[in-house]
């Protein structure tokens, strides 16, 4: 279906330039639940129209989207960056290189679904036009990048696919990690922690019996049961954990307010009640077959509540509605003992000047050793109980 026509490929100064079918078209082929809602034009929209990316933000949209005949046949997510802020794949390291090598490494071009480190596609193309689509814009990022004379591209947090097809065309590949729940067919939370050592499953246990002793309870919100007095308590959640985090905020507090009119069915929102007042509360995504944990917050510290919302709730949910896994997003290796594994993440680089970009690529291989050793490693120290215990059981 690919065919001979000639492809053109333009670049737009924000999603309201192409409508939400024709981007949607490539982004989400499958439909009203995508396998991941952040490339959908309605998130790239919210961020946009809620000032959360665009003038001031160092984000600018610049998204790609190529046609053939007239048809749209693929888009790209796709910014001018002005710093290396909330992608989540650092490269502050390349950046201090390349300026004391003389160089200007800001401004970057980025394909990337800002603040937000979850796996997804970013070469978003109809169906039936993979070669053709993944090509034009790779060639056309490329030759927009020479043009205005910038430093680099960064595709962050793409598919393996799309990073070993990537490499194929002269581009760098990068490997790193996350913490990810797989769900293996458990029927209900008992039988993941089944699978669990003894030592882990009575530890998960107690964290779970002293999280219910913070005096509230918890509800799970999602579609119209979300109501708008919930995204003002969220706000504070979220505030607090931004100013800890990031200095402030990298989501505007209309960002909210615009996804609770267009992707409240997308979304899962945990929240902790003491007292009658909202103390703690988690947002998630919910893709076709994955749920995306995104932000948590708190205006009460609790024990163990953070795990129970974040964690526990998250692997609940998604037995309960056959999800295959949990991304609980960027970093943190305490996620290791509750049931999330590491799980390589990927990335694509473009250099224009040469000789960085060998050194780059060399400094690359020994970091993919490096990452692939330590993957083997956290796993072999993972809760999943051993062939040894297993069969003693």
């Amino acid at each position: 279906m690919d065919g001979g026509e000639t492809i053109e490929v333009a670049m737009l100064d924000g999603i309201a330039g192409i409508e939400a079918e024709e981007w949607d078209a490539c982004a989400a082929p499958e439909g009203f639940r995508p396998r991941d809602p952040f490339t959908t034009h309605r998130f790239l929209r919210a961020l946009e129209t809620s000032g959360s990316v665009g003038t001031g933000t160092g984000w600018q949209p610049r998204h790609l989207v190529a046609r053939q005949g007239g048809t749209v046949i693929a888009v790209m997510p796709f910014y001018v960056k002005s710093h290396s802020h909330g992608e989540y794949i650092f490269d502050h390291n390349w950046a201090h290189a390349y300026l004391r090598s003389g160089g200007r490494y800001y401004p970057k071009l980025q394909s990337a679904v800002p603040f937000t480190p979850a796996t997804g596609r970013r070469f978003l193309v109809r169906p039936g036009f993979e070669r053709v689509g993944f090509a034009a814009l790779t060639e056309a990022a490329i030759r927009i990048a020479g043009r205005a004379g910038v430093s680099s591209i960064h595709v962050t947090f793409c598919t393996e696919a799309e990073r070993r097809q990537g490499e194929s065309l002269g581009l760098l590949g990068r490997i790193t990690q996350q913490f990810h729940w797989e769900n293996r067919g458990y029927h209900d939370f008992d039988a993941f922690l089944a699978a669990l050592s003894s030592r882990k499953r009575k530890q998960i246990r107690k964290e779970r019996a002293r999280a219910q002793d913070f005096g509230g309870d918890i509800v799970a919100l999602t579609g119209n049961a979300i109501e708008p007095g919930h995204w003002d308590a969220f706000w504070k959640f979220y505030q607090d954990t931004g100013s800890r985090k990031w200095g402030s905020p990298y989501l505007t507090r209309a960002f909210f307010d615009e996804i609770h009119e267009t992707m409240r069915d997308d979304i899962l929102l945990l929240m902790a009640r003491r007292r009658g007042r909202w103390i703690a509360g988690a947002l998630n995504f919910i893709g076709r077959d994955t749920l995306y944990g995104r932000y948590w917050g708190c205006l009460e510290e609790h024990d163990c509540l953070h795990f129970e919302l974040c964690y526990y709730r998250a692997i609940d949910h998604a037995i309960a509605h056959g999800l295959a896994r949990v991304e609980a997003g960027a970093q943190g290796t305490h996620k290791l003992a509750r049931g999330y594994l590491p799980v390589t993440t990927h990335s694509l680089h473009w250099f224009a000047d040469e000789g960085f970009a060998r050194a780059v690529a060399q400094y690359l291989e020994a970091e993919r050793a490096a990452e692939t050793e330590e993957i083997e490693v956290l796993t072999a120290y993972g809760p999943f109980r051993k062939t040894e215990e297993a069969e003693r059981d």
